[in-house]
C-alpha cells in the first residue's frame, strides 16, 4: 500500500490507485469508493472515520444527516465545502456502519498519508475518535483530546491538528453540541491568526 500510494503524483492518480487496490477487505463489500468532497487547494482539511449508507451511495464524504450537520458547523464560522477539503481514514463504508478497525485504518493509512501530502493543508481538524487516534498517533480517547491544538505529521507533511467531536455523535448526543461548538471557535480563531479566510 505504501508503494502504491507514494506513486501517485495527483489527487486524481491517488483515486485511481485506491480504486485498483484490493488489499482492504471493505472494498468487497461497499459499493463504491468514497474518495473525498471539497476543494483540493484548501488550507484546511478535515478527515472523518468512514463513510456510512448514504456517503456509500452517492460516492462523497459526508452527505448524510451527519453530512448536513457539518455543513451547518462549517457555516457557522464562515466556512463550506469550497473552502475545505475532506475525507475519512478509510475510504470504503464498514458493513453496518460499524467503527472501521485497527487493521483496517492501518491498511488505508498509506492512502490517507498520501492524500494529505497532495492536499498540504495548513490545519486538519480531526472529527470523532477513530479519525482523531488516526491523525493524532494517540490511544487517547476523544473526550480528552477535543479542543486543543498539536502538531500533526501525516506522512511527509507537517500541519496543526485540532480534534472535535464526530456529527454523528452529536446527531445522538445533542448535549454535547456545546463542547464542539467551542472547539469551532478555536478553529475560528485560530484561522484568523494564521491569515485563512473563511467565508462571509
Amino acid at each position: 500500500a505504501r508503494a502504491l500510494a507514494a506513486q501517485a503524483q495527483s489527487l486524481d492518480e491517488l483515486r485511481e490507485i485506491l480504486d485498483g487496490y484490493n488489499g482492504c477487505g471493505l472494498k468487497f463489500r461497499a459499493t463504491q469508493l468514497v474518495f473525498a468532497d471539497g476543494n483540493p487547494q484548501a488550507e484546511i482539511m478535515l478527515i472523518g472515520e468512514a463513510p456510512g449508507g448514504e456517503e456509500d451511495r452517492i460516492g462523497r464524504p459526508f452527505v448524510g444527516r451527519s453530512g448536513q450537520l457539518l455543513d451547518r458547523m462549517l457555516k457557522a464560522i464562515g466556512l463550506d465545502r469550497t473552502r475545505v477539503y475532506i475525507a475519512n481514514t478509510v475510504p470504503w463504508r464498514p458493513p453496518g456502519n460499524r467503527a472501521p478497525t485497527p487493521e483496517e485504518m492501518a491498511l488505508c493509512l498509506p492512502f490517507l498519508n498520501r492524500q494529505v501530502e497532495l492536499v498540504a493543508p495548513r490545519i486538519i481538524l480531526s472529527l470523532g475518535g477513530p479519525a482523531t487516534k488516526t491523525v493524532f498517533n494517540t490511544d487517547i480517547g476523544i473526550l480528552k483530546m477535543r479542543g486543543k491544538w498539536a502538531e500533526v505529521t501525516l506522512g511527509n507533511h507537517k500541519a496543526m491538528g485540532l480534534a472535535t467531536l464526530h456529527p454523528a455523535y452529536l446527531l445522538r448526543t445533542p448535549s454535547a453540541k456545546q463542547q464542539a461548538w467551542r472547539d469551532l471557535l478555536t478553529l475560528q480563531a485560530r484561522m484568523e491568526e494564521m491569515g485563512i479566510v473563511g467565508g462571509a
